[in-house]
């Protein structure tokens, strides 16, 4: 803003009559009348900002603030009119709004400004032979670009509109007053209102990235509440045996899976009269290496193929052979593999048939000779080797043994120096809880307990954690 002189007092002379001559009044009305003038301009300036920081926290369209930027940027200094130009992420811009105070020079700007940018815009596309401008010069170009298409008798200021210390744009104000100045104070004034642009645009980002986010939770409760109804949602009841299984993900949505499967199709559909099926039952627990939505998706396909499978009535190490054979080119791109135990139990003879696909062995505790036995057998992971072959074996169950199946969340579980539950203190706390523990229950109850406190009351595990505690029941 040019500064306005102030006229110089002349020397004044006693009147005789004790009042002042009309050369004596000049000065002063002039003096009070350029203050006056500036108190104005002042309060306008400060009504055009607040005005402009009211749409800031107002607008919820950032299309509705833009069209304001060039506006108060050419009315607090006095100019001419306003263009915004913003870049975009690929290095290309575009004219964004224009402002002008004559309707009729406004077309003549508008086609020098959308000539500069598109010039500059082409001249980022690579092509042979062609030297291409780096992202870096964008904002040096760009000025000399739009001062060339203005014309040398157009006074011309550009600033840059900063957000998350990137260069999003430039904010140009322009006058074709010959005697037009750009002083200090001006250029500040559009710096401030190019800053007051950079928030907006910031905020505008934030609240499509809080509407993504909103989105993607919307979707992850979805995604957890169709997982938590595909396991089983209570214990089937099963001649000879007691069982209780519990799934804890580390995430809404988890990797681990575990499902209890009847043999025919007979068994599908639950009979009413509250007895153990008599027939033969599946027990299978796995494992998708990684968690969140890809590898619940993947458990939710494993989950189907099994079913399908064991329907067919084949032995364990043929129904992981299939399973293997099926998934095996849905998974080698994915770098996403499922470990597997899988065991069929026949209340006829109390035997457990079963095979492994590199999961976790389950633990045996037999009864009779209070020892621990892993049930384990050779076998790859589902989806990592199409030609793997896997191994069926088998075991008699008594009175009192129990069983159970688990996830690496147990044994890889850490407290906060680093140490891992691992399986050693597992096997010490299953055997202590098949002395003291009341069902599979609370067997099952008390090794969650035991992991919780190893790893902290306060703290969450970061792994899923599934356990299926399998018990004979008492001979009769």
């Amino acid at each position: 803003m040019t500064a306005v002189p102030v006229p110089r007092q002349p020397s004044q002379s006693p009147d005789t009559d004790g009042g002042s001559s009309p050369s004596d009044i000049t000065p002063v009305f002039a003096l009070k009348e350029l203050v006056s003038r500036l108190h104005r301009e002042q309060n306008k300036i400060q009504d055009l900002l607040s005005s402009l920081g009211f749409a800031l926290r107002s607008f919820k369209n950032l299309n509705q603030f833009l069209e304001l930027t060039p506006l108060i940027a050419s009315r607090v200094t006095d100019a001419d009119g306003g263009a915004l130009v913003l870049f975009k992420p690929n290095g290309q811009m575009r004219l964004e709004r224009l402002h002008c105070q004559d309707s009729h020079q406004c077309h003549d700007i508008r086609k020098a400004l959308e000539t500069a940018t598109r010039q500059l815009t082409a001249s980022t596309v690579p092509s042979p032979g062609k030297v291409v401008v780096p992202f870096s010069n964008l904002t040096t170009a760009l000025d000399h670009h739009v001062s060339h298409s203005l014309g040398s008798e157009i006074q011309l200021f550009g600033t840059a509109i900063l957000a998350k210390n990137t260069e999003r744009g430039r904010l140009y104000v322009f006058s074709r007053d010959p005697d037009y100045a750009w002083t200090e104070t001006r250029q500040k004034l559009v710096r401030l209102v190019a800053d007051q642009t950079a928030v907006a645009i910031e905020n505008d980002e934030l609240t499509v990235e809080l509407r993504k986010k909103e989105r993607l939770d919307r979707e992850l409760e979805i995604g957890a509440e169709i997982q938590h109804q595909l396991l089983p949602r209570q214990c089937p009841q099963i001649k000879g045996i007691e069982l209780a299984a519990r799934c804890q993900t580390a995430n809404r949505v988890g990797g681990d899976y575990y499902d209890f499967i009847p043999a025919n199709y007979d068994q599908i559909r639950p009979r009413k009269t509250g007895r153990g099926e008599p027939g033969r039952w599946s027990i299978a627990i796995g494992d998708v290496m990684g968690k969140g939505v890809p590898a619940g998706l993947i458990m939710t396909m494993l989950r189907g193929m099994l079913r399908a499978e064991v329907l067919n009535g084949h032995s364990p190490a043929r129904i992981l052979q299939h399973l293997n054979h099926v998934m095996y080119g849905d998974l080698e791109n994915s770098n996403r593999f499922v470990t597997l135990f899988y065991s069929e139990f026949d209340p006829a003879t109390r035997t457990l048939s079963y095979s492994n696909a590199a999961h976790h062995p389950p633990l045996l505790w037999q009864a009779a000779t209070n020892t621990i036995k892993r049930l384990d057998t050779l076998g790859m992971l589902i989806g990592l080797d199409m030609d793997t072959r896997y191994h069926d074996a088998h075991v008699e169950l008594n009175p009192g043994d129990t069983i159970i199946y688990y996830t690496d969340g147990f044994t890889d579980a850490a407290n906060q120096s680093g140490s891992r539950f691992d399986e050693e203190n597992l096997i010490q706390a299953f055997q202590w809880a098949c002395h003291h523990c009341d069902g599979p229950q609370g067997v099952l109850d008390h090794l969650f307990n035991q992991v919780q406190q190893f790893i902290g009351v306060d703290r969450h595990n970061d792994d899923d954690m599934t356990l299926i505690v399998l018990q004979m029941s008492p001979a009769e």
